[in-house]
């Protein structure tokens, strides 16, 4: 079984949750909580993400958690 090797603290602040056991203590860091620069354009605003979206962000977020790539999320899911 394949194995994510990327980045965990950018998985942890795209879904707003800790995923790795090892990023339980990233807050004392600071990684979680990234201030970006301030720059002199104006804040952009943020679309409504659609029911189809929420639901894709959902998914991923479990085969996150599960550390699993998806085909063998699909697998999983086929045999319940």
């Amino acid at each position: 079984m394949a194995r994510y090797t990327g980045p965990k603290c950018k998985n942890c602040r795209r879904f707003g949750i800790k995923i790795f056991a090892q990023n339980l203590l990233a807050n004392a860091r600071g990684s979680a909580a990234r201030v970006l620069p301030a720059t002199s354009l104006p804040p952009q605003r943020r679309r409504r993400i659609s029911e189809y979206g929420t639901q894709l962000r959902e998914k991923q977020k479990a085969r996150a958690i599960y550390g699993v790539f998806e085909r063998q999320f699909r697998n999983y899911y086929k045999k319940n």
